[in-house]
């Protein structure tokens, strides 16, 4: 016998939402993208706990207590994962704070120090990144607590070796590549853009943006990647938008000038101004 569906639950089912894509998953590719462009002593030692932007020397109790709370979430959440946890099971299995130690937390510290300098980049510098060669994200260093409870470096961004600097040894990840492929998709396909028939070209244009600054993402600001990728792909689409009606705009005024019919969007301007003028 077949089920009858109600009205209600036929709507619920058609309107349930699909999540393409999430906040964490795109910072879990980010990392791992960035993560191949640094180099460590110890491969754990490449998830960190907390990031700060001033010396490692200046750091406060507070901010490594933060450091063991985040340390703790995070180990709780991968094994609730691995162990096929749902939300309830969690509690039963979650790292209390006083199982994390001061010394089992990594620290990033945003820093330039470990980049070599370029003089020549910028004629009058702001900050001390135009100082720096260029880069494709910000640099960093890894720090941890040794025996003798003192901060001892375990890693850097942009280096293959410990004094050996490169920018040029990662990569994205294939799985990054393609989440801003399904965003350029599905921005290009809204109703306000996908009528355009450069629609395509917007979203090539879009979609070299987000492979130039895809990795300028910075974490410590924001834990909202989606946001920020959306923000360039609008500007790209805007930019090709624009493009488009100047290249528009001059085609019309050629073809006003040897006396044919302009675009249907000049003809349909014309005749508002002219309805206007006789008002």
């Amino acid at each position: 016998m077949v089920d009858i569906l109600t009205s209600r639950e036929y709507i619920c089912i058609m309107a349930k939402r699909i999540n393409y894509l999430n906040n964490k998953d795109i910072l879990k590719e980010i990392h791992k993208s960035k993560n191949s462009f640094c180099c460590y002593t110890k491969p754990e030692y490449a998830d960190y706990d907390l990031i700060i932007t001033t010396p490692i020397e200046k750091i406060t109790k507070t901010k490594v207590l933060e450091a063991r709370r985040n340390r703790a979430a995070r180990l709780t959440q991968l094994k609730a994962e691995e162990l096929g946890l749902k939300k309830k099971e969690i509690a039963e299995h979650e790292i209390k704070l006083r199982h994390v130690d001061d010394t089992d937390v990594i620290i990033r510290v945003v820093t330039w120090d470990h980049i070599p300098d370029d003089p020549d980049r910028k004629n009058n510098p702001k900050t001390i990144a135009d100082t720096k060669v260029k880069l494709n994200f910000i640099p960093f260093k890894h720090y941890k607590l040794n025996d003798n409870n003192d901060w001892e470096e375990v890693g850097k961004s942009h280096h293959i070796g410990h004094n050996q600097f490169s920018k040029d040894h990662g990569r994205m990840t294939n799985k990054l590549g393609l989440m801003f492929l399904k965003l350029c998709d599905r921005y290009g396909s809204r109703s306000n853009w996908r009528g355009y028939t450069y629609n395509d070209e917007m979203r090539a244009q879009a979609l070299v943006q987000l492979s130039q600054i895809g990795l300028q993402f910075d974490e410590s600001k924001s834990q909202n990647p989606f946001a920020y990728y959306t923000a360039a792909i609008t500007n790209s689409f805007t930019r090709i938008l624009n493009v488009e009606k100047k290249h528009q705009s001059l085609r019309d005024d050629i073809l006003e000038s040897h006396g044919m019919s302009p675009s249907y969007t000049r003809q349909m301007e014309n005749e508002m101004s002219t309805k206007e003028g006789k008002k």
